[in-house]
């Protein structure tokens, strides 16, 4: 089959190389996606085992449409309707880009639900229900002038969305963007992993994810599970082998997270154990000025906050600064790595950067700094 992994942008190439270490062929980055093709054993396991993808959409038609009236067409003969959608089971439908006539993604849309449920009246005089939050089937469009694509979601939600973080503080940064970073980090799981401003804990779940080989969708379920080809025993083939793969006798270094807010700390620590690794990644309250690092040489990495959502600029230079000084003064042969979105603030660190890679964080751009610590 034919199909997109939608990503992060500035995370392409890292998702084109996981997606190929799974078992994808004819990997091609592009922005915010990477088009790739699969059997439906690697569709699946991508679903189990990618840790980058927001969405991993399956291309189901190819069409030229020019306005209303030809998308309305193009559809109604795009899928064995049928087959696929029956007027028990609801849908979404989900649209991105353009294409003449067709500019308004809402309007473009309800072009799509009329000529489904429009088939499916005159097949079976009753139609599908419209459901946004857990639809049966997950319907995207995308225009283009090119060509534009009918596509099935297979999994219906974004996938960046674990299940382990029921507790999130102010300003939370993604799972798959949290991933992504640690692997432009070339953390190895071989050294120690600190973030000084946790959070969330994202960084540390994620990457003491990753070093054990956890499969982040093991324990979801998934739109395809009710799609016309799903093929059970193949799926559990999969996730039988994802589950053997783990690797959780395995000794890591140290990954210690600190959160100087008591409230912030405690949601960390319950992330932590809500993935089954609190015996793995430590959580401590306190100022990070007041953390201990460990003796063996890592990795610090953390997502101060931009002053974009939270903080104010003249409150958060003095952070700035007082996490230069602890990186210069306390860290002698670390790597210090930082989610930077607002460089005025940077410049307070009174460090230069070695690596500056261009993201995205929640329509913040950013940057993923690397300083070396002598």
């Amino acid at each position: 089959m034919q199909a997109i992994a939608v990503l992060p942008e500035g995370l392409e190439f890292q998702g084109a190389e996981e997606l190929s270490a799974l078992g994808a062929k004819s990997v091609l980055p592009r922005r915010r996606s990477v088009a790739f093709q699969a059997d439906m054993s690697c569709f699946y396991r991508l679903h189990l085992k990618a840790r980058l993808p927001f969405r991993l959409l399956r291309e189901m038609a190819r069409f030229q449409c020019d306005g209303p009236a030809s998308l309305y067409q193009e559809v109604q003969v795009a899928l064995e309707w049928e087959r696929w959608l029956h007027p028990s089971m609801s849908f979404r439908v989900d649209v991105s880009g353009s294409c003449q006539g067709l500019t308004h993604s809402h309007f473009s849309a309800l072009q799509v639900k009329n000529a489904v449920v429009d088939f499916q009246r005159k097949l079976w005089g009753e139609r599908s229900d419209v459901n946004l939050e857990h639809p049966d089937l997950c319907l995207h469009l995308h225009l283009s002038p090119h060509g534009s694509v009918l596509s099935l979601d297979g999994s219906g939600g974004s996938l960046h969305r674990r299940g382990y973080r029921a507790a999130m503080g102010i300003a939370p940064l993604k799972e798959n963007l949290a991933a992504g970073l640690i692997r432009l980090s070339n953390w190895d799981g071989c050294v120690p992993l600190v973030d000084p401003l946790c959070g969330s804990g994202t960084f540390l779940i994620e990457a003491a994810s990753i070093a054990l080989g956890l499969a982040p969708g093991l324990n979801r379920t998934f739109n395809f599970e009710g799609w016309a080809d799903f093929d059970k025993n193949l799926w559990e083939k999969e996730k039988a082998i994802s589950k053997l793969q783990e690797r959780w006798d395995r000794s890591l270094p140290e990954i210690i997270g600190c959160e100087n807010d008591l409230d912030v700390a405690q949601q960390a620590q319950a992330n932590v154990c809500a993935a089954g690794l609190e015996e793995i990644v430590k959580i401590q309250h306190c100022h990070f000025s007041q953390l201990k690092l460990p003796n063996q040489h890592g990795l610090i990495v953390c997502n101060p906050p931009y002053g974009k959502r939270i903080g104010l600029n003249d409150d958060l230079s003095l952070l700035y600064e007082e996490l230069g000084l602890y990186a210069k003064h306390g860290a002698s042969g670390w790597q210090f790595w930082i989610l930077s979105g607002n460089q005025k603030l940077t410049k307070f660190l009174r460090m230069k950067a070695s690596l500056k890679v261009p993201v995205n964080n929640g329509g913040i751009d950013c940057r993923w700094l690397q300083y070396l610590i002598n």
